[in-house]
């Protein structure tokens, strides 16, 4: 089992439930439009949120964002450690930078002792294109060993002060390296990871790639805290975390299953499957919903869902484990399925 950090009143490792973290994706000069979508990205489940902070401007941020939101802010720092320094005097709950890109060793223990004085952790995240050139050269690329040999080599300029409130990522856009990466380092240390699979590209690939990554190690219990990245709307990354979570049963909420549709299908199951689905994203039950394609197999094969939905020719079945409760005109289905997850 991982230590344990805390980020604000989220804590990280362990044991403690997987939480899921999202970016804003605005400009930080855009004040109000970084609050707004942080907003959103609470209201859609995000447990922790990340924000830029390239310049002193955009530490203005954090006290705007900490004045709407409660989830725990993030400051993604670069290179520039006087950044961090001003971010923890402003409110941050946590810091990610890399301590070995930060000048000498006076930065490195400024940046330890501001952040012990408040109880801010860092993350340190390497990617297979921040390795250092030295690391490079001994591992021939950017492989799993260089990036974990990385996040060590940074971890060990903090712990020189004493610092060890840590968290670790090695991402890499490169679903086999990443995910031996984050085995080889859970093998050589105790610290948090912050799992995810870097540049994994727009909602399609990059949702079956994190799908892959992030869920492969969760399920050897590997993962403290995960953010799955797309080219899109940084609200789908929550909603693609929390899938994921829920699919790997690490979080509670209604699941769903649904058939593939075959020569039998009368109805547009297809449609219904997603009215269903946007619906249950406002149910907070954990329950299992089955929505199935026609009424001679529906209900037996999805007799261990909890409620469902077996469609025939203008008209389908609602039943509950397999047993069948009454028949419903087409039109009124997904009423009467939500009206009945309602009873439960």
């Amino acid at each position: 089992m991982t230590r344990q950090v805390m980020a604000g009143s989220v804590k990280i490792g362990g044991g403690a439930p997987v939480s899921v973290q999202s970016m804003l994706s605005v400009p930080s000069y855009e004040i109000n439009k970084s609050v707004q979508q942080a907003v959103a990205l609470q209201q859609a489940g995000c447990e922790i949120i990340r924000l830029a902070i390239p310049d002193r401007e955009a530490v203005r941020l954090i006290p705007a964002i900490k004045e709407k939101v409660s989830v725990p802010l993030v400051a993604d720092i670069h290179f520039d450690y006087t950044l961090a320094l001003e971010s923890a005097a402003a409110g941050i709950d946590k810091i990610r930078i890399n301590p070995g890109n930060i000048g000498d060793d006076s930065h490195v223990k400024q940046v330890a002792d501001a952040c012990r004085i408040r109880n801010i952790p860092i993350r340190i995240g390497v990617n297979s294109g921040s390795l250092e050139k030295h690391i490079l050269a001994r591992f021939g690329g950017p492989t799993a060993e260089a990036l974990v040999e990385s996040a060590l080599y940074h971890a060990s300029l903090l712990e020189k002060f004493d610092f060890t409130d840590l968290v670790l990522s090695m991402k890499s856009s490169n679903l086999d390296t990443m995910i031996e990466a984050y085995r080889l380092a859970s093998e050589r240390c105790d610290y948090p990871l912050h799992v995810g699979v870097t540049e994994a590209g727009t909602r399609r690939m990059g949702l079956i790639k994190s799908a892959i990554g992030i869920g492969g190690l969760l399920h050897d219990g590997i993962g403290d805290t995960i953010r799955v990245s797309l080219t899109a709307d940084p609200v789908e990354e929550v909603q693609a975390g929390l899938d994921i979570l829920r699919a790997m049963g690490l979080r509670g909420g209604p699941k769903m299953v649904s058939c593939p549709t075959c020569g039998r299908t009368r109805i547009d199951l297809i449609g219904l499957a997603s009215r269903v689905e946007e619906k249950l994203r406002n149910v907070d039950k954990d329950i299992t919903v089955a929505v199935m394609g026609c009424v001679v197999n529906g209900p037996g094969e999805a007799r261990e869902a909890d409620i469902g939905i077996a469609g025939g020719k203008g008209e389908g079945l609602l039943f509950r484990h397999g047993e069948i409760l009454r028949k419903v005109p087409e039109e009124n289905l997904l009423d009467e399925l939500m009206k009945e997850i309602d009873r439960l």
